[in-house]
Parts: C-alpha cells; structure tokens; sequence
C-alpha cells in the first residue's frame, strides 16, 4: 500500500533526461490520440469546482476530478493567484495531481503538477490549431507574455514554421523579457518582436491570449483590422465574468471549448448562447475530414482546462518515472491488521507482526491504463 511520489526534483530529472522538445511532442500527440478515442460511457468528467476570492490574496484554488472505467481517479488541485509573481516569487498557478484506485480508495500517485499544467495546456492549443488554423500560417501574435505565454510558444512552433512572433504585455519588463525566458527552446529563424497591440491583432495568422486580466475589465484586444482566417487559442479566461475575446469575434467565428460546461461558466464561452458554440475539441477531431474548411475562416479555441487533458500527461510521467527510477515510494496511508480497529496500526505488537499484504501497490499505476 504504498504511493509513489513525484517531487519538483523527480519531475526535473525527467525533463533533463527526455527533452522539453520531446516531452511537447509527446503529449501533443498523445492528447490528440486520446481525444480521438474519448467515450464518456468510459470516462466521467464533471465540471471543475472550488473557492474564489476576492480579498487581499485574490485568486481561487479548485479540484478537477475524473473517474476511469469505475478503476481509476485522478483529481488535480489547482490555485491561481495573479499577484503571486510580484508579492511573493511565486508562479500565478500552482497544483498537484493525485490518482486513486477507485475500488478501494488507495491513493496510488501524487505529483507536482505546475509545470505538468503548463505543457499540457500548450499541447492542447497545439492540438486545436492543428484542427482549425490555417495552414502554413507564418505570423503568430501572442498577447500576455508571461508563464503560460512559454508553452503556447513552445508548443506551437512544434507544428508551425513560424517566422514571426509578435508580443504584447501591458508590462513592458514582462513582454523585454520574453525572449530571453525561452532562449532554452532554441528556436531558429523565428524573429520575437515586441509589438503595439493593434499591429499585431491585424499581422497575426495564429493568436493567443494568455492574460491575467482582471474580472469586467477585458476584452484585451478591439476586433479590428482582423485576418478572414486568424484562429485565436484563448487561454486566459478562468473565472466567471472574466473574458479576452470581443463578443463580436466570437459571434463571428467558429468557437470550439475543450469542455462544454466548464467554458459556458467561466471561459469566453459565457458570451454566448448554447446554441451559437459549436463542436468541442475532441468532437473535432473525431469529425476532422467534415471540418477542413474552418481552417480557411475565423475559429476559436476556448481552453479552460479538462481533466483528461492531466491524466495524459500525469500517465506520460508516471510511464518515465518507472523507466527512469524516479520518485519516491511513501506507504501515506494507515493500514492496520485488524481492519476493524483504527488504532490497531499503533499497537507495538500489531507492528512486529507487520501489514497484511494487499495487491494494490504503486505498480497498478502502470496496468490496464486506457490507450493514451
């Protein structure tokens, strides 16, 4: 009975080892091989749920929880807090990712999931501008220049021959500063350039918003001067009321959530009526041959995070932490003898006769995991 434990440290070892390029390419791909094969009469996904606040420590912190085949759940903790960097040092979002055995409760794993969060969410723009972006797009415009801005960069250019990535931050030290925060992706003949808003609105093929602005206070760019077929990957929008994207681009264009429910309460899709969303993502891409054409219009992506996206890239880690040795194995969990007897486990002789054996170990993570 015991959990395997992945650390800040486990979790570097494995990127030091396998490659940010490889980890992206990883998770893109299996993301789309997941939302290919998803079936909710196999798979429950409720919506997220939590605390906001609005205090001197604004921010919320909430639960993404999914249950597998009655097997397995996964439920990822996630706090956002915008005023971390400057007050504290600390990124905007912070989480762990945990997975129980779900015919005994056993908590089987638990990892850091802030840098995991970062890279599937990238992935996921990735995989939807695959979908929906015109092809051989050449000019990517991204407005929000701080951690989130990293991996759609990072992710996109992994599908896009990019010349140019255009950068906007209501920070002029943020979006200074961009360049040399992803010198580590060694990107070659892409040229950053720090832009005004309303130019790169107009320039822009590919665009994202990743933005921590404020709830009434958006949107943060006008619908101006726009491309017939720019595909926006929406990121920012987390909590009701707050939003990015002018209700008249949406009501203009394509709009596809990740997830449905989640978008209509707190993404860019509480701008609109039911009626006027159309496919989510892994409806698309079941459906990609009937769908080419959007590529040539207006089309965006609203991504509020879903859980599935988390087991994938928590499974992608778990499998190199078996390959590679890493992490910790940690026996959390009070397991006595007499099962009937929760002091039991503290009893000197209940301990020199030792724990019977339950066949639920960390190893379980590995077996009769879904195809993803």
């Amino acid at each position: 009975m015991e959990t395997l434990i992945l650390s800040v440290n486990d979790i570097r070892k494995i990127v030091q080892k396998v490659g940010l390029d490889m980890l992206m390419d990883q998770t893109i791909a299996r993301l789309s091989k997941t939302f290919q094969q998803f079936d909710h009469n196999k798979t429950t996904i409720p919506p997220r749920e939590g605390f906001s606040y609005e205090n001197s420590h604004t921010g919320l912190i909430e639960w993404m929880p999914l249950l597998h085949q009655q097997e397995r759940v996964i439920i990822k903790v996630v706090g956002y807090h915008p005023n971390n960097p400057q007050n504290r040092q600390l990124p905007t979002i912070l989480s762990t990712v945990s997975a129980y055995d779900a015919t005994s409760g056993h908590l089987m794993g638990l990892m850091d999931a802030t840098f995991l969060t970062a890279l599937r969410t990238g992935a996921a723009s990735a995989v939807a501008s695959q979908l929906m972006a015109k092809p051989h797009s050449k000019i990517l415009g991204i407005i929000g220049c701080g951690a989130q801005a990293v991996t759609q960069l990072h992710a996109l250019t992994r599908i896009f021959d990019f010349e140019q990535v255009l950068i906007y931050d209501t920070d002029p030290m943020i979006s200074n500063s961009f360049a040399q925060r992803v010198a580590c992706l060694n990107l070659k003949n892409v040229e950053i350039q720090v832009t005004p808003l309303a130019p790169l609105v107009a320039l822009a093929d590919v665009l994202c918003t990743a933005t921590s602005v404020k709830v009434g206070e958006g949107p943060v760019f006008q619908d101006k001067s726009l491309k017939p077929w720019i595909h926006i990957n929406a990121i920012g929008s987390d909590f009701s009321g707050k939003i990015e994207i002018p209700k008249s681009v949406l009501q203009s264009s394509f709009v596809c959530p990740d997830f449905r429910t989640q978008a209509l309460k707190e993404g860019e899709c509480q701008q609109l009526e039911p009626q006027d969303i159309q496919l989510e993502l892994y409806q698309l891409i079941k459906q990609e041959e009937q769908y080419r054409y959007i590529r040539y219009e207006k089309t965006v992506f609203d991504s509020t995070g879903w859980a599935l996206e988390d087991q994938v890239v928590m499974n992608i880690f778990f499998d190199y932490a078996k390959e590679l040795g890493a992490g910790t194995l940690v026996q959390l969990e009070s397991i006595s003898a007499d099962t009937r007897n929760p002091y039991d486990f503290s009893i000197p002789s209940a301990i020199n006769k030792g724990v019977s054996k339950i066949d639920l170990s960390v190893n379980s993570i590995y077996s009769n995991r879904q195809a993803s």
